[in-house]
């Protein structure tokens, strides 16, 4: 059950959930319920569903979590750029946790077509 601990974008995306909430806990308190929590909330569902996606019993239904993971990355990376343009986040912060969210989101599309190309040996 606890496989997806041994995955790699896992594991490089659970470390991005501690930086980006490090980095919010110096958000504006006005922001507490507004962009503070959707940054949290799209970053924590991209580990979430990374694990989810792992525990299911077939590769397709990994596969459809690992495309979810995807779409709150892209989510997460567009409230980043907002919060470096509001200036709660300095460019140099924003950088980082950018490079982060890339790099992640580069192992998870490599995941998805590596399952996907196994899906299709093992239907031949």
């Amino acid at each position: 059950m606890a496989r997806y601990r041994d995955l790699l974008v896992w594991q490089k995306a659970f470390d991005l959930v501690s930086e980006v909430y490090r980095a919010t806990a110096r958000f504006p308190a006005r922001e507490q319920y507004g962009l503070t929590a959707q940054t949290r909330r799209a970053c924590v569902s991209v580990v979430a569903n990374i694990a989810e996606g792992a525990a299911r019993q077939h590769t397709r239904e990994f596969v459809q979590h690992l495309h979810v993971a995807l779409g709150s990355m892209a989510e997460l990376e567009t409230y980043l750029l907002l919060s470096e343009r509001l200036r709660y986040l300095p460019e140099e912060a924003s950088k980082a946790l950018m490079a982060s969210a890339s790099e992640v989101g580069r192992m998870l599309r490599g995941l998805v077509k590596s399952l996907q190309r196994k899906g299709e040996t093992s239907t031949q």
